[in-house]
């Protein structure tokens, strides 16, 4: 194609973007913030397999609990996928990316899983 024809269409050659560079104190930040909520989910679902394996043996129901937790664990993955792919966010780096979705996925977890514990002992 002749430069000046594309120059005409599309506007003068622009270089790419800059891609934003990885920074080691954020990735470990969000290490630290996804390993926490990790452990907070490990502890709330052995908690619920305890809690639907003992009411199964003493012949309780058990499918509407196991339902809500299916269905608040699926709800909460499908939102942070969602804004995981917004395009605002996708321009992030991965490690910032990593960060922010840690922040809002950790508190809801770490509640709940303090609270347990506090209560179950």
């Amino acid at each position: 194609m002749n430069p000046s024809t594309y120059a005409a269409l599309y506007g003068p050659w622009q270089p790419t973007r800059h891609v934003p560079k990885e920074r080691p104190g954020v990735a470990v930040l969000a290490a630290l913030l996804w390993t926490l909520t990790l452990l907070s989910v490990a502890w709330l679902a052995s908690l619920f397999t305890i809690v639907i394996v003992w009411s199964a043996a003493s012949g309780a129901p058990v499918g509407g609990l196991v339902l809500r937790v299916a269905l608040i664990l699926v709800g909460a993955a499908a939102a942070l996928t969602a804004l995981a792919f917004a395009p605002g966010i996708r321009r992030l780096a991965v490690s910032s990316r990593l960060l922010l979705l840690g922040a809002l996925a950790c508190p809801v977890p770490t509640v709940l899983a303090i609270w347990s514990w506090i209560h179950v002992g």
